[in-house]
């Protein structure tokens, strides 16, 4: 078996709303050879992974799967399922899956498989083929060294369980969420001006000053008590002498610690003999070289988390330790507490494993203890002397105890310190009583929070933490801008361009995206074809964008998917014959499936070209709730007629003018005449574009004025879109140059020239040669019946032969007009445009078409005549 291809589907797709991985794969000489038929394989898989018995079908039906198997089913479908149970027995469940034969490549398969560890996937997918293949000529395969090496993976990528608690509750809130890089635990929630970042708890907000206080134990002590929140005595100092100097001051039990320490590393408490100052100094010594000695105060452990300037929640910690049973070892019970599943290494999990080390060690000494002691019966052994979870403590839920004066002193603490997000380390007697009663204080100001206590408390009741967080960073807000989406086959760029304009007319910064680049403010940040996942995702990062207006073409939607979870206004132009025949849309319906994938991401409405019978259809399968949006350039169309019938809002042409039906009202916004776009009313398929803008502005509830402030300024040219119905006159030769490469596009614009000057119409055409025989001789065809004279180049071969696409496209002319002497063949595309104007006379009309951009045209023509490509060029700047 071989994988052809492969690649990530990270939004929205034409297979599932999640991220998933499409596999290409060639089954060769498995291919047709069923499960049934294959001695030994059912029982080799599900003795190699067991849990597929469980494994459930569409229908939903328990053991489906091994029941499958049994009735026979091809391997690419148990590829697809094996690949999902291997993520899911790596600590990375995914479910989705869908295996399809690739139409016209026998033995060949898509098979696409979710995921929610991207790094995991194709190491896992690779696993499955070689699994599934080694077993299917019934070699045996070693499967638990590489499962590991999935799991080693899995871990190494997997989101800290604060962070993960964070985001879950953002995306409970429809913030979009984004991790920045797989490497790390760095994430942007939101879009645009309303996008914050999070890194574990320490938010995009929180102060670079506020952190260096919070790491200075001494600094924060000294604000605290200024700000009259209760602290410990207490010094700072670098030698064994000085630290014992301090204690002896201090006169009662001490604690000592690293001054810049954090997350409980070289903390030791209730230090009552020089000795004992003088072990934990050298153990602070470990984590920091300055040491803060201070007062020991006498209480429990409580941890208090401030987060938008209120008390989320609060905990009692208790440290690291074990009770007794009268039989086994301090040792075998720290082994069995450590196979708790709820307890790993570092912040993975609930609970952190307790260490036996050399701070365990001199702990159990203190208290009588060595680590081979047996504790009698309800003893406990203290293991740690502080009570963080990163070092094995536990927690339990107090934050019901806690008095109004306890909750204003952590409030006050942590804006004191410069926190939006603060754990507050108290120690008291009785958590429930006002700490000056009890000489309690307040111990430590931490940044970063680990609330792994709050959200899985071993004891009381959850608090979300996350929600706290997310509640105190993003106030009311959902972190969305307003996204317009726009696809089609033929106007994307140019309706796009309309409604972004509009939009920055009416005062809004825009984030837009074209196949010409992307714009932010009007200024191009990037300079390409950008119409997929990667541009739009620059955009909706942008911190500048209010509004961002994307266009979304075919090949990004199949190569990437969506880079938005929902937009709020989608837009469907047309759905014509174009790129057939390329990653399994084959048929105009295939690309309407494609197309789709934008309609059925709009959470508010959806345009649609009600003369398209295939946008039409886009009706029925848009979100509930969405709200649906006709246009038209008839205003008879039927139906258009029965939508404003029913009360729905759309736009049409009617009397010259652009009408807006908002309801049961009807108004006229603009003349066609009015807009530059139109020319004159010429670019019928302008108008039609400028009709969905209208609709798609007011949806986005754009005003009326504002909608035909934006329509009668937006000029299409050179400079501002370039090859889109671009023109210049050429010593009397009107010249249009656009980007038409279908046939709708070339008739459309061949349409509109005509129409122009009483003079004949010249063509330079081509298409790309990707596209099927039948579809390059449909272009010859409409080309050949609409120009007088016609001129075919050679654009981009794409796997064919020079030449051969050209070929191609002059069989379809000849068909429609015969053969003639109006038919030229001329592959350099400089030397095609020199031959159309050679063709020309003043009062001509001359088309190029499908160039890959305004330069090649100047330059083709500079030799010959520099004054005319001089004033083109300096329209383009």
């Amino acid at each position: 078996m071989q994988i052809l291809e492969q690649r990530f589907l990270r939004g929205p797709n034409v297979h599932a709303d999640s991220p998933c991985l499409l596999s290409v794969v060639d089954l060769q000489d498995l291919y047709g050879k069923s499960t049934k038929d294959l001695p030994g394989f059912n029982h080799a898989l599900l003795e190699l992974m067991p849990s597929l018995h469980g494994e459930r079908l569409p229908v939903g039906q328990p053991g489906g799967f091994a029941q499958r198997l049994r009735e026979g089913t091809y391997l690419g479908r148990v590829i697809e399922h094996v690949m999902l149970e291997l993520q899911t027995l790596a600590g990375a469940p995914a479910a989705f899956g869908r295996t399809r034969p690739v139409n016209g490549h026998p033995g060949q398969f898509r098979i696409v498989c979710a995921y929610s560890c991207e790094k995991l996937a194709e190491p896992a997918f690779d696993l499955a083929l070689d699994l599934v293949g080694a077993l299917a000529r019934g070699e045996g395969f070693e499967l638990a060294a590489r499962l590991e090496e999935l799991r080693e993976i899995a871990a190494r990528y997997a989101i800290g369980t604060s962070t993960a608690a964070v985001i879950t509750a953002a995306q409970e809130r429809g913030i979009p969420v984004q991790r920045i890089t797989d490497d790390a635990n760095l994430f942007l929630l939101g879009w645009g001006v309303r996008q914050k970042r999070l890194q574990a708890t320490t938010t995009g907000d929180t102060s670079f000053i506020a952190v260096k206080i919070a790491s200075d134990k001494q600094l924060t002590k000294a604000l605290l008590k200024e700000a009259g929140v209760p602290v410990p005595e207490g010094d700072v100092v670098t030698t064994v002498e000085s630290a014992q100097r301090v204690a002896r001051r201090l006169n009662g039990p001490v604690t000592l610690k690293p001054l810049d320490g954090n997350q409980g590393k070289g903390v030791t408490v209730d230090c009552t003999t020089p000795d004992d100052v003088a072990r934990a100094f050298e153990f602070a010594r470990q984590y920091g070289r300055r040491v803060i000695v201070e007062r020991h105060v006498k209480g429990c452990d409580y941890r208090v988390l401030v987060a938008g300037g209120r008390v989320a929640a609060a905990s009692r910690r208790r440290p690291a330790h074990v009770v007794g049973d009268g039989v086994k070892t301090i040792r075998e019970l720290v082994e069995i507490e450590n196979a708790n599943p709820a307890r790993g290494a570092g912040h993975a999990t609930i609970l952190t494993r307790i260490s036996l080390d050399d701070h365990a060690s001199d702990m159990l000494s203190r208290q009588g203890f060595e680590f081979d002691s047996v504790l009698p019966v309800g003893v406990v052994a203290e293991l740690r002397g502080n009570a963080n979870l990163s070092t094995g403590g536990t927690a339990e839920d107090v934050t019901d105890l806690l008095p109004d004066s306890t909750r204003l002193l952590c409030v006050r603490a942590a804006a004191k310190i410069g926190l939006d997000v603060a754990g507050i380390d108290i120690v008291c007697e009785d958590i429930g009583q006002p700490l000056a009663a009890q000489r309690g204080a307040v111990i430590e100001v931490n940044a970063a929070p680990g609330i792994r206590m709050h959200q899985y408390p071993s004891a009381g009741e959850a608090r979300d933490a996350g929600e706290a967080i997310v509640d105190g960073l993003m106030g009311a807000s959902d972190g969305r801008i307003p996204v317009i989406a726009l696809t089609g086959t033929n106007g994307k760029t140019t309706t796009t361009l309309l409604v972004a304009h509009a939009a920055r007319m009416a005062g809004r910064v825009t984030g837009v995206t074209t196949t010409e680049g992307v714009f932010i403010d009007g200024k191009q940040v990037v300079k390409g074809d950008c119409t997929g996942y990667w541009s739009a995702r620059t955009v909706l990062h942008a911190p500048e964008v209010e509004i961002a207006v994307l266009e979304t073409a075919r090949g990004g939607i199949l190569k990437r998917g969506l880079a938005y979870d929902r937009c709020d206004v989608a837009v469907v132009l047309n759905i014509a014959a174009d790129h057939l025949g390329l990653d399994g849309v084959d048929t105009v319906e295939d690309l309407a499936q494609v197309k789709a994938v934008v309609a059925q991401s709009a959470s508010r409405a959806v345009v649609l070209n009600a003369e398209d019978a295939l946008c039409v259809q886009m009706a029925r399968r848009v979100k509930p709730g969405a709200e649906i949006l006709f246009f038209s350039m008839d205003a008879e169309n039927p139906v258009l007629l029965k939508h404003l019938e029913d009360g729905g809002r759309g736009a049409y042409l009617q009397d010259g003018a652009v009408v807006i039906a908002d309801g049961h009202i009807q108004q006229a916004v603009i003349k066609v005449e009015s807009m530059p776009v139109a020319f004159g009313g010429l670019a019928r398929f302008n108008i039609a574009n400028a009709l969905a803008a209208a609709a798609a502005l007011m949806a986005s509830d754009f005003s009326h004025l504002q909608i035909a402030a934006g329509l009668s300024t937006f000029v299409s040219n050179g400079r501002t879109n370039p090859l889109r119905t671009n023109m210049f006159d050429v010593r009397g030769v009107t010249v249009i140059v656009d980007y038409a490469h279908n046939p709708a596009a070339y008739a459309a614009m061949a349409d509109m020239a005509r129409g122009m000057l009483p003079g004949q119409l010249v063509g330079i055409v081509t298409a790309p040669g990707d596209r099927r025989d039948s579809d390059l001789r449909e272009v010859g065809k409409v080309c050949g019946a609409r120009f007088d004279e016609l001129v075919v180049y050679e654009s981009q071969s794409r796997g064919r032969a020079v030449g051969e696409a050209v070929d191609l496209i002059l069989s379809g002319a000849e068909e429609a007009v015969g053969l003639t002497d109006t038919l030229h063949r001329e592959l350099e595309v400089g030397n095609a445009i020199r031959l159309g104007l050679s063709l020309c006379e003043p009062g001509d009309v001359l088309v190029f078409a499908c160039g890959s951009s305004l330069q090649v045209f100047v330059d083709a023509i500079r030799a010959g005549d520099p004054e005319s490509a001089d004033l083109i060029a300096a329209q383009m700047a």
